[in-house]
């Protein structure tokens, strides 16, 4: 196998030659002049031209452990300016490029293809597949892009770093190197703890919550592993075994709540999906892990008719509040202005038909943002809505004070959303979406978001 393939790594050697670079790695520092931890070569840049220079799997493993080495202890400062050098100096090669592209426009032959091709792909890639030669390699590399995605805000220049991590992870966490695991009670505490300190949706409020979460038998949990992040989720979704649609994640998650029979369970709703690894950001899992775990449990659970979320809707209070702020806003009318006053106060508490009022005015609101508002490339401003239409759902229904959370009633004020995955439908809607950014919606949903008459405020 070529140490240019996408997935190579001193895991993809046999047995003996993995331990026989292990064993290299103390006497092999010392033949490149490298001392053992603690590292005193901290020249991110000299190693990682080292590692360039050098053709030999066994030499190239020890060169990339001792870069993760000095890349654990290097400073902020230092690691900025490696992400710098990455851009600098670790582009392509402009004469070879430039030769590869005159040989090209002469002779368009499909060897010059490959050598333009070869001579076009910059220099990061080929160190980053070294990298990841090393034990940690991977590991490290998802470090180093969280650590690249900080700086881009300031330096959007390094984009271009960005997108070689974003192209090789593509391929590093494609489908098929992703496992499927169903976490429980019962999984190793280190895995237990990871989702307490990654849930990202709904907080865990420590070891107690988790158990009812993890333990009911009407819960489920699953999330995909990496083989080289054995430990570390990548992404996991949690589920409740219901025998309704429900309008309230403070139900789901109540303290009191009665277990459901496993044989009563009509509907699948998953109301939590958490991404693990910030330097993953934008690489597809999600998709895969709803459709996986939806065939799992039709096949584990045959009576389950229905596969539901119930979603957060993040974008919907930022824009509403937005809104509000225009005075010609034409989706804000002026009863509607007063009512949205209203929520900035204290309307918890507020009587039934104060609450009546605001529900009015919130769900057609609500629909118009979801199926309405869209961004410049014609997808939903919210990103919630985008990854689960995108994967082929359905927008159900809208729920008012689905969550009473103080996250939920900032974010939302309360509103939820359950999305419907229907088996026969999903690819229908995904390629509808996919073409021309069409949503999917239940009828209800589409006439909530018709412009509503000023009479109902």
């Amino acid at each position: 196998m070529s140490s240019r393939d996408p997935v190579f790594g001193w895991w993809d050697a046999p047995p003996f030659i993995g331990e026989l670079i292990q064993s290299l790695s103390g006497r092999g520092r010392a033949l490149f002049g490298l001392s053992s931890p603690p590292v005193q070569n901290r020249d991110l840049t000299g190693l990682a031209e080292m590692i360039l220079s050098r053709r030999g799997e066994v030499s190239g493993a020890i060169l990339a452990e001792a870069f993760l080495e000095a890349y654990r202890q290097a400073s902020a400062p230092e690691r900025d300016a490696f992400m710098r050098a990455l851009l600098d100096r670790f582009g392509p090669d402009r004469t070879v490029l430039d030769a590869a592209a005159a040989a090209y426009n002469t002779e368009p032959s499909a060897e010059n293809i490959a050598r333009l091709h070869e001579a076009a792909e910059p220099r990061r890639q080929e160190l980053f597949r070294r990298i990841n030669f090393a034990k940690r390699g991977t590991a490290t590399l998802v470090e180093m892009r969280e650590h690249l995605m900080d700086m881009l805000a300031k330096e959007p220049a390094l984009q271009p770093v960005d997108l070689d991590f974003c192209h090789l992870f593509s391929s590093w966490f494609n489908r098929g190197f992703l496992m499927l695991r169903s976490i429980d009670w019962t999984t190793p505490a280190n895995i237990l703890e990871a989702l307490i300190r990654y849930e990202a949706v709904h907080d865990i409020d420590g070891w107690d919550d988790l158990r009812r979460r993890l333990a009911p038998a009407d819960r489920r949990c699953f999330g995909f592993f990496h083989p080289q992040l054995e430990d570390e989720p990548l992404i996991f979704v949690e589920v409740a075994l219901t025998d309704h649609l429900p309008a309230s994640v403070d139900a789901l998650l109540a303290r009191d709540r009665q277990p459901l029979e496993v044989q009563q369970a009509t509907t699948a709703v998953f109301y939590s999906i958490s991404n693990c690894q910030r330097g993953l950001a934008g690489i597809s899992l999600g998709n895969f892990l709803i459709k996986q775990v939806v065939n799992d449990l039709k096949r584990d659970l045959p009576r389950l008719e229905n596969f539901v979320t119930l979603s957060p809707i993040p974008g919907f209070g930022a824009w509403l509040r937005g809104e509000s702020r225009v005075t010609d806003s034409a989706e804000i009318a002026r009863e509607k202005q007063r009512l949205l006053a209203q929520l900035e106060g204290d309307w918890a508490s507020a009587g039934e038909r104060e609450l009546d009022q605001i529900q009015r005015a919130m769900l057609p609101l609500g629909a118009h943002y979801l199926l309405n508002v869209r961004r410049g490339n014609g997808r939903p401003v919210d990103p919630v809505a985008r990854f689960h239409l995108g994967n082929g759902a359905q927008a159900e229904r809208l729920n008012f004070l689905g969550d009473r959370s103080p996250k939920g009633m900032r974010q939302s004020y309360g509103l939820m959303i359950n999305y419907r995955y229907r088996l026969g439908e999903i690819e229908k809607n995904h390629e509808a979406y996919a073409e021309n950014g069409h949503i999917a919606a239940t009828p209800a949903l589409r006439k909530l978001a018709q412009p509503v008459s000023q009479e109902v405020f």
